[in-house]
């Protein structure tokens, strides 16, 4: 299999109109196209909906579905809110200050920044609910390629363990704790 790319990612929303507003107004995606049907393609099923796609930058595609029959949405109860989200990025610190006013302007709380060591975040909810985060990469490569090079071990190690492995403590440390020793 050669997979080239993700075509889009898709969830569900409260409203269309709403939500295209809020995607399109506070962060600046286009809307691409819409479609809508009756009956669900795949399965067959009698179930109107709306499917509206976004840009969400370079041939990444955001999309939702309302589906106005559907009960309610809701949330898993056993899964944190910080755990489901949805993360962009942006070009450096002063963009990332940017949309962080843009956010605040828009009458939402933040979160944020958070400094994750290579990059840093905020953090803010959609009008339907989802966690949305703004990422800024800041770390060098040398600092990737050192997070990189331990991925496969704290993996092996939580799996034995399901303890945080402190193999790349040195993200979220203060300056100077956890790095290597520089003598």
């Amino acid at each position: 299999m050669n997979l080239k790319r993700i075509h889009h990612v898709a969830y569900r929303c409260n409203d269309a109109r709403e939500t295209v507003d809020f995607y399109r107004d506070v962060l600046g995606m286009e809307f691409q196209l819409a479609f809508a049907e009756d009956t669900v393609p795949s399965t067959k099923a009698p179930d109107p909906y709306m499917h509206v796609f976004l840009d969400a930058g370079m041939g990444n595609v955001l999309a939702f579905f309302e589906l106005p029959n559907a009960p309610p949405m809701g949330k898993d109860p056993n899964t944190p809110t910080w755990v489901q989200h949805i993360a962009f990025e942006v070009s450096d610190a002063d963009a990332l200050a940017e949309a962080r006013e843009r956010v605040l302007s828009a009458g939402l709380d933040v979160i944020g920044p958070v400094d994750h060591g290579i990059f840093d975040s905020i953090y803010f909810f959609d009008p339907n609910g989802h966690r949305l985060e703004i990422a800024a990469n800041k770390g060098s490569a040398e600092d990737r390629h050192r997070a990189h090079a331990v991925a496969e071990a704290m993996l092996d190690e939580w799996t034995r363990t399901k303890r945080a492995p402190k193999h790349a403590r040195w993200l979220h440390a203060p300056t100077g704790e956890g790095q290597p020793d520089a003598r």
